[in-house]
């Protein structure tokens, strides 16, 4: 299930302008050519409804189904139930198998999942277009046929799981009662928005069977949701499939509005807590605004953006640059169904007294309201929200999301035409109204979140904030599930066969056309082309990346990627941030294990204005002392929060175990506090001169032709350079295998653990075959891992494995974050499983694991994204051209001895590494019981 704690992501593909971006002209153009998405729309008689979309693109269809029922519905003293109802819905229906909706969906080449968030709850798959009558089965039957298969025991597993969800997300992760914090005080009780989505454990602990089914009762009908069907489909055809399976629902009963007036603050409140988990001070203001579609929505986020989303805006000069409290500052607008808010948002440096924040806060917006709104800032969000408008629609499951989003909760599917003008129509004069509305003067909810003990820092005068926090015990009765026995039940009388579909015609997936060429300057390029959208997304990469970091000095390639994007010889940060932004482009760099890489994204138009910033990024380094002395900090600070982090901490100790702390594989791609402390401007600038073209390369793909593509690209060979061989580091035997390393953060409401080894390189001529014996084992929500650890035992939110994908030797890895008083049980029944998973393979697995990669490729590559991997691949590895082809032969070929082999080869119980990051008081001595020698280590991987 998605992130229940923030507006679901759909509405962030809200936002577009189709401005005006001629490069020579500052003023705003009010006209914008209208953007659509072509659709029909029809009503079934129960009042479901229902829209299409046809896009024939790929073979796959993606189908969305909106609830409009969210935490809002909820009543107090059951909070979290309709986050909790949408875990219950994935179980078990009338018509599907026991388990099939988590397990089938993969099987078939698809993905599914859903997202609760205050105003409603979306379930979504994708599908390769033969099975897309199975989901119209399967996704019918969850909707309209799943309440008289629940049962307790159904019902106390889930629980257990969503339990776990907030442990892993709120309970143990930094910062994770804020949310918590500002609802309770910025909403009246009562209201519904002053609870949490994921709601409070004793509340879930409590739920019924008679609460789901009351839930289920009131508000799924069908008349409350909205259905939405994109991608390969025949319209005609598809409303016969959609009255058919979904037309004999209930129409449910009539669910009321909700009206809320506008919150009204009497006072500020400032409120502080400190975090078990936080390393840095972090400060939030909150102040109410107004809901979504509200007409000052629009000049709100661009608000936002004005305040601090760039070099040049106040907040960010003040807070970062002049007073270097913090290494970023972000203002947004939220809008949900029944109120907004506006929130500024300071994660400071360690030890940054957060009334120096508060006071910073202040003097930027003075700066603001004195420096007004300049017309190229404004011209500038425009175009960077023209650009994310395509790249929000730019695959079917997002087309789905946008339309259904509008029509459930405006009415109308196409409302992002209207999104767009409205956003594009704002003046400066209309955000300096709302800035005088909303919050200048206005009161607001503040939060200081400080790290335990260091109270001097939350800003004077905050009362304490009173959060429920778990207390982990050992041996918890009523938190040990099983799957139970299944219903018995009636089944709902149907006139139609509600047993499973077959499947329709196989599709066929097809290698995208790959083209071929090279610069004069040596550099290769590769390229897919891809009119669906107006777009190009690009990469060059360059080999070496954090291997070139001089030894000690970790963090160099990290660092320097950071400082290359802060201005040229001739722009100034500030000043090259405004030129990209204004062609409505992205660029940027970063350093990954074994590459640099710098990459971009923009409208085809602009793809040529584009690569000229890119030439003067890499050829006219500014190297800014104060831009690299802030970005150090920055850096810092960072490091600094991520011990705070288990899943950073398991992380970075894992791969310190497996390597060796002498491997540059060994030590953070960011590098450490130590590594990084004694890093100097001269580091980078010598680091620079492995920017060479000789052996980079250059990967597009979008709405571009090749002639195009290099047309573009002739100015690159002014960049010239040979490029060193780069060689992998040798790996010494650390002699980890068979222990289990222990590192304890205290009050840990989970466990995270990592077990695995080091196995093989992605060149190795075994490394596809690993991939394809992983599946069964760890690859999703299908996977055994999954399968037994959440669904069998409400242990954990999730459990996975897989194999890194690098030249030098990678690692094998199953990770998972479990209850914490079922570390111990976690452990063994990991353990059993790899240690049984060679013997329990059969021919039924071989033909799994076929059927299920060769139907997911038809929708692994749909993205720009995606077929840039494609390229990157073909070019890091020296792959064919038609590689994918290859891999599907190599596939196929496989037999059930093939699997064994690789199984009994690299997925070896007794040469696992096993890493537990949790709580020493409660689960030290549990682990001991697992029979293999524990070592107890610190955050940083070194034996206590």
């Amino acid at each position: 299930m998605k992130h229940y704690s923030i507006l679901f992501f759909i509405t962030s593909l809200l936002l577009a302008s189709c401005g005006n971006n001629d490069q020579n002209s500052d003023t705003v153009s009010s006209e914008t050519k209208d953007f659509k998405i072509e659709y029909e729309k029809f009503t079934l008689d129960n009042g479901l409804e229902v829209i299409l979309h046809e896009d024939h693109s790929d073979p796959i269809v993606a189908v969305a189904t909106m609830m409009h029922v969210g935490s809002n519905r909820e009543k107090p003293g059951k909070t979290g139930f309709a986050h909790f109802f949408e875990h219950m819905s994935f179980n078990d229906s009338e018509n599907v198998p026991v388990g099939a909706n988590r397990k089938m969906i993969p099987e078939w080449g698809g993905s599914r999942n859903g997202g609760t968030w205050s105003d409603g709850t979306v379930y979504y798959e994708v599908v390769p277009k033969d099975a897309f009558e199975k989901i119209m089965w399967i996704d019918s039957d969850r909707f309209g046929y799943m309440i008289n298969t629940v049962t307790k025991e159904a019902l106390e597993r889930e629980k257990q799981v969503v339990k776990n969800e907030k442990r892993q997300r709120v309970d143990n992760a930094p910062y994770g009662y804020t949310d918590e914090i500002i609802r309770k005080n910025l909403y009246p009780e009562g209201h519904p928005y002053s609870w949490t989505v994921i709601g409070s454990l004793p509340d879930l602990q409590a739920a019924t069977l008679e609460d789901v089914k009351e839930f289920y009762n009131k508000f799924y009908g069908a008349s409350n949701a909205s259905l939405v069907i994109a991608g390969d489909i025949n319209i005609e055809e598809t409303k016969d499939l959609v009255k058919k399976w979904f037309g004999e629902i209930p129409s449910g009963p009539k669910v009321e509005d909700l009206n809320f007036e506008p919150v009204k603050l009497d006072s500020v409140k400032s409120l502080y807590f400190e975090d078990n988990f936080a390393k840095l001070p972090e400060l939030r203001m909150v102040i109410p605004t107004v809901k979504e579609y509200h007409k000052d929505t629009y000049a709100l986020n661009i608000l936002g953006q004005l305040l601090s989303g760039s070099k040049k805006s106040p907040l960010y000069n003040v807070i970062v640059e002049e007073q270097k409290l913090a290494p970023n500052v972000s203002t947004y607008q939220n809008s949900s169904e029944l109120a907004g808010e506006f929130v500024f948002r300071v994660r400071a440096n360690a030890d940054t007294d957060l009334d120096q924040v508060k006071l910073a806060i202040e003097e930027g917006l003075q700066k603001f309201e004195n420096e007004g709104i300049k017309d190229k800032d404004l011209k500038r969000i425009k175009a960077e929200l023209e650009t994310s408008l395509y790249q929000g629609v730019s695959t079917v499951l997002n087309k789905a999301f946008q339309l259904v989003q509008d029509n459930e909760f405006n009415g109308d599917p196409s409302y992002i035409t209207q999104t767009a003008k409205l956003t594009n129509a704002v003046t400066a004069q209309d955000v300096m109204r709302v800035y005088n509305q909303y919050i200048k003067n206005q009161n607001y909810v503040m939060t200081s979140v400080v790290p335990k003990n260091q109270i001097d820092l939350a800003v004077n005068h905050s009362k304490k904030a009173e959060v429920w926090i778990e207390e982990v015990k050992q041996n918890v009765a009523n938190e040990e599930v099983s799957q139970g026995a299944e219903a018995v039940y009636d089944k709902t009388p149907s006139k139609y066969d509600r047993s499973e579909p077959p499947f329709g015609e196989l599709p066929v997936f097809k290698s995208p056309t790959i083209w071929k060429d090279k610069l004069n300057n040596g550099m290769t390029l590769y390229g897919i082309e891809n009119a669906e959208v107006p777009l190009v997304q690009f990469d060059i990469t360059i080999p070496g990346g954090q291997l070139l970091d001089p030894k000690g000095k970790e963090g160099v390639s990290s660092l320097f990627s950071d400082v290359m994007m802060q201005g040229t010889a001739t722009k100034t940060p500030a000043d090259l941030e405004e030129a990209i932004g204004l062609l409505g482009a992205n660029i940027n760099m970063y350093s990954s294990s074994e590459d640099l890489h710098i990459t971009g994204s923009c409208l085809t138009k602009n793809f040529e204005e584009t690569i000229k910033i890119v030439k003067e990024i890499i050829l006219q380094p500014r190297w800014d002392l104060k831009e690299f002395d802030r970005l150090k900090q920055a850096l810092k600070t960072n490091l600094k929060g991520s011990e705070a982090n288990p899943n950073a901490i398991a992380s970075n100790v894992f791969y310190k175990l497996l390597y060796g702390e002498s491997h540059r594989f060994g030590i953070p791609g960011s590098g450490t506090l130590n590594s990084t402390e004694a890093i100097t401007i001269e580091d980078l600038k010598k680091y620079y001169a492995n920017l060479k073209p000789s052996n980079a390369t250059f990967h597009i793909a979008g709405d571009i032709t090749v002639d195009q593509t290099k047309n573009a690209l002739q100015i690159l060979n002014d960049w010239k350079g040979e490029s060193k061989n780069i060689e992998l580091p040798s790996i010494t035997n650390t002699n980890t295998d068979g222990n289990i390393y222990f590192v304890d953060v205290p009050d840990a409401k989970q466990s995270v653990l990592y077990i695995g080894k080091l196995a093989l390189s992605a060149t190795d001529d075994n490394a596809n075959n690993l991939n394809f014996a992983n599946e069964i084992l760890g690859g999703g929500s299908s996977g055994r891992l999954f399968q037994t650890l959440r669904i069998g035992k409400g242990y954990t939110y999730g459990a996975y494995s897989n194999i890194l994908e690098r030249k030098a030797i990678s690692p094998f890895v199953i990770r998972t974050s479990v209850r914490a008083n079922a570390t111990l049980k976690s452990l063994e029944i990991i353990k059993e499983m790899v240690n049984d998973y060679e013997k329990s393979f059969t021919e039924n697995e071989v033909e799994l694991t076929k059927n299920k990669i060769l139907k997911g490729n038809t929708r692994a590559f749909e993205s720009l994204g995606a077929q840039l991997g494609i390229l990157k691949d073909i070019s890091k590895y020296d792959k064919a051209v038609d590689f994918l082809d290859k891999n599907q032969e190599e596939l196929i070929n496989m037999t059930l001895e093939d699997y064994k082999n690789i199984i009994s080869t690299y997925i070896v119980e007794d040469q696992f590494t096993y890493l537990v990051v949790g709580d020493k008081a409660t689960q030290l001595e549990e682990v001991k019981k697992l029979g293999k020698p524990v070592i107890e280590l610190d955050i940083y991987g070194n034996e206590k």
